[in-house]
């Protein structure tokens, strides 16, 4: 157990996570006057999508980039930049005021005294609420025989991936053919040979930034079917959600056709390690210089020590956690619906949310930290 320096902090509800989910739920928590602290594990707000590769782009429209309160300020057909969007989510906690402590990493969460007890690093807070508002997306996934590779082959996960300089000369294997593996492979086929290892996955059958994209995406997809028919009261939407959990959703930019032009090789699924050098499953070798590994995450959410868990997933019903009053989640893939994990799908998650915490407040006080929440 992590003994903390300080005496703990009382709050009535704590945020766990600073990102989209955090503030939107701080967002909603402002507007009903409720106290509430928000801990961003990362030095400034935004960061998580600061660190991810630097080409990235998000797949949805600026329209729908937007937090509830504040619109995203681009033209609406527009496809921000990660580094655009991480300052957007600066901003917006900035313009709101809400209060966010930055560098607090979570160690543990436990039960005590019928109060929640939040331990970060020689911080600690007691809270009647807890909302872990974090995604499924926390601790890198290898396979275990990552290890057995042949020392000179360079190895990234996809979470470390920046750009093509951290790579030797030759080839290079991705190892995941969803979205990520797509993305990275595009950006690395003008100068490296590139094996894509995995399953298809599937694909939208139109070009998100063409106007079919912008009919069939912005007014069927986004508005009406990922939001509102895709979801856990509907049977469809809970046939979707157990496959997209276990099997991955479709490539959203890149298609077939563009892999097969740039001349990346879809092979079989690499199944272990012979000589130093990955082996697929239909037995060949493959002499590759680099290897990234676009296989996932784990939840991360072994610093939760509650029973609230089957397996690694925790149960809820749209992030409240009916067996353990007073905890909720906010930005899990498919919280509620397939929009859950999207920046215009995470309002209403959190409006929802904060509307079933509100009935447990206890204090009137308007909160304000005495620890002066850090706003970059």
């Amino acid at each position: 157990m992590i003994e903390s320096a300080r005496d703990p902090e009382y709050v009535e509800t704590i945020v766990i996570g600073g990102g989209q989910s955090g503030l939107s739920v701080g967002y909603h928590l402002a507007r009903r006057r409720l106290p509430f602290l928000i801990l961003e594990e990362r030095d400034r707000v935004g960061d998580a999508w600061r660190a991810r590769w630097d080409s990235l782009r998000l797949f949805t429209p600026a329209r729908y980039d937007g937090l509830d309160g504040m619109r995203y300020p681009a033209q609406p057909h527009y496809f921000p930049s990660k580094d655009e969007m991480a300052d957007y989510l600066e901003n917006y906690a900035r313009h709101f005021e809400l209060p966010v402590l930055t560098g607090m990493r979570v160690d543990r969460m436990s039960r005590e005294d019928g109060r929640f007890l939040v331990q970060a690093g020689e911080r600690s807070f007691t809270a009647e609420n807890v909302v872990v508002a974090m995604a499924n997306y926390q601790r890198p996934r290898v396979p275990k025989f990552a290890d057995q590779l042949d020392p000179s082959i360079v190895q990234l996960h996809s979470f470390a991936y920046r750009n093509p300089a951290q790579l030797r000369p030759g080839p290079v294997l991705l190892v995941g053919g969803g979205n990520s593996g797509s993305e990275i492979a595009m950006e690395l086929a003008p100068r490296h040979q590139v094996w894509m290892s995995g399953r298809d996955t599937g694909h939208l059958p139109f070009r998100i930034a063409g106007l079919a994209g912008r009919v069939l995406l912005v007014r069927l997809a986004l508005r009406v079917l990922f939001y509102r028919v895709l979801t856990v009261d509907t049977p469809m939407g809970r046939r979707m959600r157990s496959k997209v959990l276990h099997k991955g959703g479709p490539l959203i930019r890149v298609m077939p056709q563009d892999l097969a032009r740039a001349r990346v090789t879809r092979v079989p699924k690499v199944a272990g390690v012979r000589e130093g050098r990955p082996v697929l499953e239909d037995g060949r070798m493959l002499e590759a210089a680099n290897v990234i590994w676009c296989t996932g995450f784990h939840p991360g959410f072994e610093w939760i020590d509650l029973p609230v868990f089957d397996g690694d997933d925790p149960r809820h019903r749209s992030g409240i956690v009916e067996d353990t009053p007073g905890l909720y989640f906010a930005g899990l893939h498919f919280l509620h619906a397939l929009s859950s994990a999207m920046i215009h799908g995470v309002g209403r998650d959190a409006e929802r949310v904060v509307k079933h915490l509100s009935a447990r407040h206890v204090s009137p006080r308007h909160f304000r930290s005495t620890a002066e929440p850090t706003m970059a």
